[in-house]
């Protein structure tokens, strides 16, 4: 039997290479984004209480309602945008599901996606599996400033979809009210989609306001703004997102996910939704990542490790050209084998062989124990 190859390019995930390697050699693991720590016990609480009270059966398909509405809530007092949870809310099982549906509600045989790069991993496999063609811009360390006039060179009649990352990951930048204008007028008049990975939200230090695409009315319009109650709420194992779009861009959206997951884990969804009630359950989270992010630079110092302290998500690059001129895939696979500690080479974010330079991506959202240990074994570089 001929059995075709629709990800000729794609093989195992660097995460799932990296955590495998981490347990062989039984290194601490800081490459996988997910925290070593649990989350709050009244979350738990809910999620037992839903389960004990029958609510174990299929979900809406577009989620729970009272769910939807605490989403539409928030984004009207976070963003100042005035959604219909009946029509412009999907709950997801996780944001890569959102993200392939979204993608995958617009893009067709032949559309130019224009994503940047370093680049989350399931971007260029979902627009290939839909015919879509990726155009990758590449952001140069170590700022990873997006240069718009070189995405305006890039832009072409067969340009569907922006991809817009912020806070970015692997690279813990930001997006500015600057790049958020220079967007909006690049697509002004274009029949050009976006979609907002906003799945760190939440996770923004030094003061600085969240730039979300539901900040800008003439952005929202043509956006599919998806957020990861995972990353918020310290769950990734439970997989619940969500994605936030206009009418018409959700009836496409659901077209979509109705066939990819149908609905999402139901006493989860009732629990995050109580759970929502109390705004500073997630407004909390910038005070208490941040603290984590000063912690680990701080246990870095004296360090050969050159820093820019991120300015969001829970991942912090390390630049280790004073070290090792290895490349970063050997360099990850060496420390994890020799030092006992895990990361992830940033190379593997992009399309064609882009870096300059030697990064690693550390992940801080680990125990004040997880770190010390991870830092003492660095501090042996």
């Amino acid at each position: 039997m001929f059995l075709p190859n629709k990800l000729p390019f794609v093989g195992t995930t660097i995460f799932t290479v990296m955590s495998a390697l981490a347990q062989q050699h039984q290194a601490i693991n800081l490459s996988q984004g997910f925290p070593d720590f649990d989350c709050s016990p009244d979350l738990i609480d809910w999620v037992n209480h839903f389960i004990k009270k029958g609510y174990n059966q299929y979900a809406p398909m577009t989620g729970v309602q009272v769910l939807r509405e605490q989403i539409a809530e928030k984004a009207t007092q976070l963003y100042g945008f005035t959604c219909n949870p009946d029509t412009d809310v999907t709950v997801t099982s996780g944001a890569t599901e959102a993200l392939f549906a979204a993608i995958a509600a617009v893009v067709e045989k032949g559309d130019e996606v224009i994503i940047f790069e370093p680049a989350y991993d399931s971007y260029k496999p979902a627009i290939a599996l839909c015919g879509g063609i990726t155009v990758p811009i590449a952001l140069q360390a170590p700022h990873y400033q997006i240069d718009w006039q070189e995405v305006a060179q890039k832009i072409s009649p067969k340009t569907k979809l922006f991809i817009l990352n912020t806070p970015h990951n692997p690279t813990g930048t930001t997006a500015t009210q600057t790049d958020m204008l220079a967007l909006a007028k690049l697509v002004r008049n274009t029949n050009i989609f976006l979609i907002g990975d906003e799945v760190y939200e939440h996770i923004i230090f030094d003061n600085e306001q969240h730039q979300s695409l539901l900040l800008y009315p003439d952005l929202a319009a043509r956006s599919f703004v998806i957020s990861s109650f995972g990353k918020t709420f310290h769950t990734t194992g439970w997989k619940v997102g969500y994605c936030v779009a206009p009418a018409e861009l959700s009836k496409e959206f659901r077209k979509v996910h109705q066939y990819l997951t149908f609905s999402t884990a139901t006493p989860f969804q009732y629990a995050i939704a109580e759970y929502l009630k109390n705004p500073t359950n997630y407004l909390s989270l910038p005070a208490f990542y941040q603290e984590r992010r000063d912690k680990f630079l701080n246990l870095l110092k004296g360090t050969k490790f050159k820093l820019h302290p991120a300015a969001g998500t829970y991942f912090q690059l390390v630049d280790y050209s004073a070290i090792s001129q290895e490349k970063d895939t050997d360099f990850a696979v060496r420390l994890t084998k020799e030092i006992g500690v895990a990361a992830i080479p940033v190379s593997v974010f992009y399309s064609e062989n882009v870096p300059q330079g030697q990064y690693l991506r550390f992940c801080f959202a680990k125990k004040d124990e997880t770190l010390e240990k991870a830092t003492e074994r660095l501090h042996k570089l």
